[in-house]
């Protein structure tokens, strides 16, 4: 399978600027788009991928000169399929629901006469039930970093096709947590909008009275470009409000992180430490951070599904669970099965209940600018979810499932990953109408890295980088070797175009990078850091024709990587043109 940690670069403005300079158009950026869908198709990503047929009348609309205008012209992006888009079945994640459109959602229309691209419809946990993105006909979409974990649900196929650059941006939904959880864990940015900001004319309802249409994309400018787009009242949809812009426009000054007992990882070491480097960033950009009391929140997110909104998701579905029960995944109708006998009463006794909390939520909220929790505690492998697939899904929900209860905005941003390169986030909430603070503290928290002694230039008094080119990648079969040796994950660049790069004779098959004057490339490598005085007993494991010697970078810098002879080549099989190792790997299926 093939791992691709370098992001391609979607963003709205590089596509822009290239399409203004002429040297790139909307139908070749398509193109190489299917190519790289092509290559990810092991990754579950999609439900629909549209033909060039289907494509055309957008295409052709991009013709007129007046298009040249548009904020979104050429923009490729993709629709989690609870969505519609008009002529393409919707199927929420299930065969039998399936149905055709006539009309696109009112989001999803006003994305297209901005000018952007729909590439298609995405993989997604069925009926939008789910955390986790693996209860789905379509197969368990895979992370896009390490495909052996969890992508995240429900928007699952829409965060990995921003993270693995299918698309600039995708649409997903929201209700528990699907737009900041996925987002969370493939390292980008999801925007979960105040309740009714954007319209959900045209969504497949999970409990309407909670859902929100939510945004994925790779930068939070994105975001910042997409969300005046979609922040417009739609008088055809009952759930609709105008909200008060004039509640975002004051700046982050305070946040609120939660008490010390309060921070709940799971038995996951990596996230505390996380979450405490992402306090500390917090206060390098000048703000105050203070303690709150979170309880409040987290007893609020049980009402999710221990109370009358279950009913609410129960009654969303109730024609697929009369007529075609065994359609529906089995998880999902164990989950819902209590709402059955759920009553009047009990509906207002959750609504009361739900009452006092935001009453003391909001005492909270009058003392801070923002909440800033971590977005997850933790993650697990897709073979882990599948043996316990209703524990592990509520632990995912834990931060995450009272915000639409409570009617707060919520913005989910990248805070570092593990050793072996898992992503972290953090997700920053306030009061509904406060989207543009929290855009704005967001802006300012990727403006420049959150952990800067993971991204730093040179490693850290008795450390060294190293720089590795095959099985000592995250997810290859050697990287134990740096990890037992408290190696960690830098970051994934590529050499400068100075190389060769070969698969050497004998098994294991092992790469080769050789240096060359003539008719070099760039190769994909990962930079880790190891403590020096493990760096012999890891040399002493790396036998020869390969070496320690100076990597140059693309960026200029020259760091320690393994290099091989020259005359060991000789009868090697150069695979330079797969542009690193892992496709290689994954030309040899």
């Amino acid at each position: 399978m093939r791992d691709n940690f370098d992001m391609p670069d979607m963003r709205i403005a590089t596509l822009q600027r290239q399409y203004r300079s002429g040297s790139l158009t909307p139908t070749d950026t398509i193109a190489a788009l299917r190519k790289r869908i092509a290559e990810d198709a092991s990754f579950n990503i999609w439900i629909e991928v549209l033909s060039d047929d289907a494509l055309a009348p957008y295409l052709d609309a991009l013709t007129s000169p007046a298009a040249r205008a548009l904020p979104l012209y050429g923009i490729p992006f993709a629709i989690k399929d609870n969505i519609d888009l008009t002529g393409v079945p919707t199927t929420a994640g299930c065969p039998a629901f399936a149905y055709t459109p006539q009309k696109s959602a009112f989001a999803v229309q006003r994305l297209i006469d901005a000018g952007a691209i729909p590439i298609g419809k995405t993989n997604l946990d069925q009926f939008a039930t789910g955390l986790v993105g693996v209860r789905s006909p379509y197969g368990p979409c895979r992370n896009a970093l390490l495909p052996e974990y969890i992508a995240g649900g429900s928007s699952s196929g829409s965060a990995v096709a921003v993270a693995r650059g299918h698309v600039s941006f995708a649409l997903g939904t929201d209700t528990a947590g699907s737009g900041r959880v996925p987002a969370a864990l493939n390292g980008i940015v999801g925007w979960k909008p105040s309740r009714g900001l954007v319209s959900t004319l045209g969504v497949v309802p999970a409990c309407p009275s909670l859902d929100c249409v939510s945004t994925f994309t790779q930068n939070v400018e994105d975001a910042a470009t997409l969300m005046p787009l979609l922040s417009v009242y739609d008088a055809d949809d009952p759930w609709s409000l105008r909200h008060d812009k004039a509640v975002g426009a004051a700046t982050v000054a305070v946040v609120g992180v939660p008490r010390a007992h309060q921070r709940v990882f799971f038995g996951a070491s990596y996230p505390a430490k996380l979450f405490t480097d992402a306090i500390a960033h917090a206060e390098r950009l000048g703000v105050r951070v203070v303690e709150v009391d979170i309880a409040p929140l987290l007893e609020a997110g049980t009402l999710l599904y221990g109370g009358p909104w279950a009913g609410e998701r129960r009654l969303s579905l109730q024609r697929v669970l009369n007529e075609w029960p065994e359609t529906v995944e089995p998880v999902i109708r164990d989950i819902l099965a209590p709402a059955e006998t759920m009553s009047a009463m009990d509906a207002f006794v959750g609504m009361h209940r739900l009452a006092r909390l935001r009453r003391h939520a909001d005492v909270m909220l009058d003392n801070v600018d923002a909440l800033l929790l971590p977005t997850v505690g933790g993650c697990s492998t897709i073979a882990e979810v599948v043996a316990d697939p209703i524990e592990l899904n509520s632990r995912l929900g834990h931060y995450t499932t009272f915000a639409n209860l409570l009617d707060l905005a919520a913005m989910a941003l990248p805070a570092g990953t593990n050793a072996a390169g898992l992503p972290f986030g953090i997700s920053v909430l306030h009061r509904a109408g406060s989207d543009a603070r929290l855009l704005g503290f967001a802006l300012r928290w990727c403006a420049t890295p959150p952990l800067p002694e993971v991204l730093e230039r040179a490693p850290p008094s008795g450390w060294l980088h190293l720089a590795v080119c095959g099985a000592h990648m995250r997810g290859l079969p050697l990287n134990h070797q740096l990890v037992t040796r408290r190696g960690e994950f830098v970051s994934a660049t590529s050499t400068a175009p100075t190389y060769r790069f070969y698969a050497l004779p004998g098994s294991p098959a092992r790469p080769g990078l050789v240096r060359t004057n003539t008719g070099g490339a760039s190769v994909a490598v990962e930079i880790w850091r190891l403590p020096e005085t493990e760096m012999g007993s890891l040399l002493g494991l790396i036998p020869a024709p390969l070496g320690l010697g100076s990597v140059a970078l693309k960026d200029g810098r020259s760091v320690p990587g393994f290099l091989c002879e020259a005359a060991a080549v000789a009868n090697a099989n150069d695979i330079t043109e797969f542009g690193g190792w892992r496709a290689y790997v994954a030309s040899l299926g």
